[in-house]
């Protein structure tokens, strides 16, 4: 009988999939920006981006208001390897007049309850941080401001809503003379989960079942549209007590959930919270019995003055009920209690009706939190996700079937998820404090990573400083009594002209500058169908060879070569070749080049101020197996200028951005004083990653540099190109990091073996990491994959120094090249000039943000030029092919 008149209570998986859904889809709109306001679960942002990580440490107070009792409390968290804590509290009543009552009179009690309590501890002569648990829900717009949204649980204190209740707070506190620092503002969900999170950091989610109903859990930062930023989580205060106001429900609601609404206090409001919590469940048992008693099918048909009065069944009356142990005993007395005098069949209807409602309550609370517990799976990207969800609540701990009708269901409802349950011990109030705590401890943190990573960002007056030094280097390079002694060498590559379209022919070019080496053939027509086809092969050249002897790594490149010729069939062709060596050489003439000094970590023997164009010579002669006309030897950069220059004339500078770092731009013959003659232009190879080898620009080195170099196969020398090139930022990103978690502020003070490694911080980490399409759970996957086990706060930090140092990179290049520009300008004697930069190099072109940084500082530090970046898309193996030809095209005019 009860069960057909309650048939509309009982909720099938099927229904409780589909309210699984329907909040689903609450949560999204509450997270958006433009469907918030319409949005019934208004998703509140509560500002705790972090969980308790177990380096917590120190003395909190903590206040909790929200209930039938105000709390205060004293936190002491200790760092003892061991994540303890000990809370001390004392309870004080929240009387009527004071819940009803107006703003001022409502936070003079609580000030005054909490300097009733420092005495009592004798904590009044410290000056201790607060966390204030304020159980309404608010909207904040930082952890210590809480703007009150709307009064509920029975209170109706005038004057405060749509106040900050923090800043009230704290006015009253200074009336009292009270020495305290309120730090956050906490809903006791969310108090909640960082209780349970400091016992267990996996809770994730937090949980109220008892006079309200709520829950709380760690949203990515980058679905929550209504706060800047996308870095990291946030706590997320559902505030799912109004879930259905908007009629959402209305097919689940009953007619006693509808008469139970419009004799409530809001009528309309928190419908979701009257299905569930323990403040309405007693009285929506009540209007069922005595709906079912005025029907003659309980009691005989008498209505006694208890069913007619409201809130006569209580929440205690029900969980008493349903303690099946005891039989009817219970039911039996509690009715008697209330002059009902029932038969044993009334009490075994009663107990039904009691347990239908419960049950109920139960379903529904199950399904909206697997509907988070979804989320979260989702976010995360996981199959399967193990995780804690904290809960507190007088229905959830003091019901004798809840707490297992509500874990049954949930992991019914999602089964992907294996989840535990923690029971809050100590309520809130430790919440409370914890998130103070938390927020203390985050802020310590801030300003030691500050303090860590303020070097890296150099303001414009000392970007200025730098590319003023550079300009006065670059005119010592050039000058014939200072070149000797400058680190910007500044060496003339007999490069006298870009292409013109003229050029045409077979050409071979060889490309040396890395760990991987090319071969290629280009084919130059010219005329109106002009172009350039090129056939390349890379091969790879072995640290042993790269370290080994001079004459082993010309004989693997010949090998190369030999390899190359066979493969495209053109071994008895004597074809001119362009030779890019992208290493400092000074060169007498376009095909003779002296290596000054290897770079990018080569080491090859008996190299160094010998001729690489003669030693490629003796290598093929020694193979004595086909014959090429060695042209031009050119670096990288030249060839990437001159790659550009073949699709824009105006293109006279050309930028290696990748794992090296350099520059070459065409000068005025006239300025360059260690070569003869004054007409014309010359290609310019400034070697610019030596600058600041005379200790120029030491200021701006700091220890992490120092490190890096120290530990690198060239210590004291290519300095600038340590600070900007990719062969080395990986390196500076792991001497912070290694720094950062001996201070305690990453991997919770752990050096991984995999972290003291030299080098395994690759560049191309960098790239991956600071990618904004990357959220922070694949930065995180990347650091596992190098043995860092991070969490989310982690992450954000490695995320910010790969920022600050590949910023700083782009900025110190961005400087280097402006002093250039600005040279170009003046040489030309114009007002603005326009100019193109023809670049290569995998720094600028995979790093998410290089590129954009760099040509951001040129404009700030060269406002008078307009700059054009040209990537050089097949690198500087055509340029090389280019000068080639474009030298052969000269030297026939020389000739005729």
């Amino acid at each position: 009988q009860v069960d057909r008149y309650l048939y509309h209570m009982r909720l099938s998986d099927d229904v409780l999939l589909d309210v699984m859904a329907r909040f689903q889809a609450e949560m999204v709109k509450g997270l958006g920006r433009d469907t918030n306001p319409t949005a019934t679960v208004k998703m509140l942002p509560s500002f705790v981006r972090s969980l308790p990580d177990g380096s917590e440490k120190g003395d909190f107070l903590a206040v909790d208001l929200g209930g039938s009792q105000f709390r205060a409390h004293q936190v002491k968290v200790f760092d003892d390897g061991k994540q303890s804590s000990q809370l001390e509290s004392k309870f004080y009543p929240t009387p009527k007049e004071v819940i009803q009552g107006n703003g001022a009179e409502l936070f003079d009690y609580v000030a005054d309850c909490l300097l009733d309590f420092m005495e009592t501890k004798n904590l009044k002569h410290r000056k201790l941080p607060l966390g204030f648990t304020f159980s309404f829900p608010c909207k904040q717009t930082k952890l210590e401001e809480g703007v009150l949204l709307a009064w509920t649980k029975h209170f109706k204190v005038r004057g405060v809503q749509d106040t900050d209740v923090v800043s009230s707070l704290r006015k009253a506190l200074q009336k009292h003379k009270a020495n305290v620092d309120v730090l956050a503002l906490v809903n006791d969900t969310v108090g909640t989960m960082m209780t349970c999170g400091y016992d267990d950091q996996r809770c994730e989610v937090g949980l109220i079942i008892g006079t309200g109903t709520n829950a709380c859990y760690m949203e990515e930062m980058r679905h929550i549209d209504l706060v800047e930023g996308d870095e990291g989580r946030m706590c997320i205060n559902t505030e799912w007590g109004a879930f259905g106001d908007d009629g959402a429900l209305d097919d689940l609601r009953t007619e006693f959930d509808r008469e139970l609404d419009l004799g409530s206090l809001n009528p309309g409001k928190q419908l979701f919270e009257k299905m569930i919590s323990s403040l309405y469940l007693g009285e929506l048992v009540r209007l069922i019995l005595l709906k079912m008693t005025k029907e003659g099918l309980l009691f005989n048909g008498k209505v006694s003055t208890a069913l007619l009065t409201k809130g006569k069944i209580e929440m205690k009356h029900v969980s008493a009920m349903e303690k099946y142990k005891e039989g009817l005993s219970n039911t039996k007395e509690i009715l008697t209690e209330l002059n009902l005098f029932p038969s044993e069949e009334d009490c075994v209807a009663v107990q039904h009706v009691c347990t239908i409602v419960s049950f109920r309550s139960a379903n529904l609370c199950a399904a909206a939190l697997a509907a988070i517990l979804t989320r979260l799976r989702e976010n995360k990207k996981l199959l399967r996700m193990r995780t804690t969800v904290g809960i507190d609540g007088g229905l959830y701990k003091t019901h004798p079937q809840y707490a297992k009708r509500l874990h049954k269901v949930v992991r019914r409802l999602v089964p992907t998820c294996d989840v535990r349950f923690l029971l809050s011990v100590s309520g809130s109030g430790r919440g409370a404090a914890m998130v103070t705590a938390v927020a203390h401890r985050l802020a310590a943190q801030r300003q030691r990573i500050d303090a860590t990573l303020a070097p890296f960002l150099l303001p414009l007056g000392i970007l200025r400083e730098v590319k003023d030094k550079m300009r006065a280097e670059l005119e010592y390079g050039l000058k014939r009594e200072t070149q000797a002694n400058a680190t910007v060498k500044m060496l003339p590559t007999y490069v006298c002209g870009t292409p013109d379209g003229t050029e045409k022919g077979k050409f071979l070019a060889l490309d040396l500058g890395g760990t991987n080496f090319r071969v290629l053939l280009v084919k130059i027509k010219s005329g109106r169908r002009r172009s350039v086809q090129m056939y390349n092969k890379i091969f790879a050249i072995p640290l042993e060879i790269m370290q080994g002897t001079g004459e082993e790594l010309f004989d693997h490149i010949v090998q190369c070569i030999a390899d190359f010729l066979e493969y495209m069939g053109i071994k008895g062709a004597r074809l001119p070749l362009g030779f890019t060596f992208s290493f400092p050489c000074r060169q007498a003439s376009i095909d003779k080049g002296t290596l000054v000094g290897w770079t990018k970590g080569f080491k090859a023997t008996d190299c160094e101020g010998e001729d690489v164009v003669d030693m490629l010579r003796e290598a093929i002669k020694r193979r004595n197996e086909f014959d090429l006309d060695i042209v031009a030897v050119v670096n990288d950069t030249v060839g990437t200028m001159m790659t550009c220059g073949y699709e824009d004339p105006n293109c006279e500078i050309g930028l290696i951005a990748g794992t090296g770092s350099n520059v070459c731009y065409m000068e005025d013959m006239k300025n360059i004083e260690i070569v003869e003659g004054n007409e014309g232009k010359m290609c310019i190879n400034t070697e610019w990653g030596a600058f600041g080898d005379n200790g120029c620009i030491d200021n701006i080195r700091t220890k992490y540099d120092k490190e890096v170099d120290e530990g690198s196969l060239n210590p004291g020398k290519q300095r600038y190109e340590k600070m900007t090139s990719g062969m080395y930022l990986g390196e500076i990103v792991r001497q912070i990091l290694i720094d950062l978690t001996k201070q305690g502020l990453l991997f919770r003070g752990h050096i991984s073996e995999s972290l003291r490694k030299r080098g395994i911080f690759e560049t191309k980490f960098l790239s991956q990491i600071e990618s904004d399409r990357l959220a922070l759970l694949q930065v995180r996957r990347i650091l596992q994959q190098l043995g860092l086990d991070s969490t989310c706060e982690d992450s954000i930090i490695v995320k910010e120094v790969c920022g600050v140092v590949s910023r700083r990179a782009a900025r110190l290049c961005g400087a280097g090249l402006a002093a250039i520009v600005e040279k170009k300008r003046e040489n030309r004697g114009v007002e603005r000039l326009q100019i193109t930069v023809g670049v290569d190099g995998t720094l600028y072109k995979l790093h998410p943000h290089f590129s954009r940084v760099l040509r951001e500082t040129v404009k700030e530090l060269a406002p008078q030029c307009d700059v054009t970046f040209m990537l050089s898309e097949d690198g500087s193996g055509k340029g090389a092919a280019l000068i080639t030809a474009v030298a052969k095209r000269l030297h026939n005019v020389g000739q005729k």
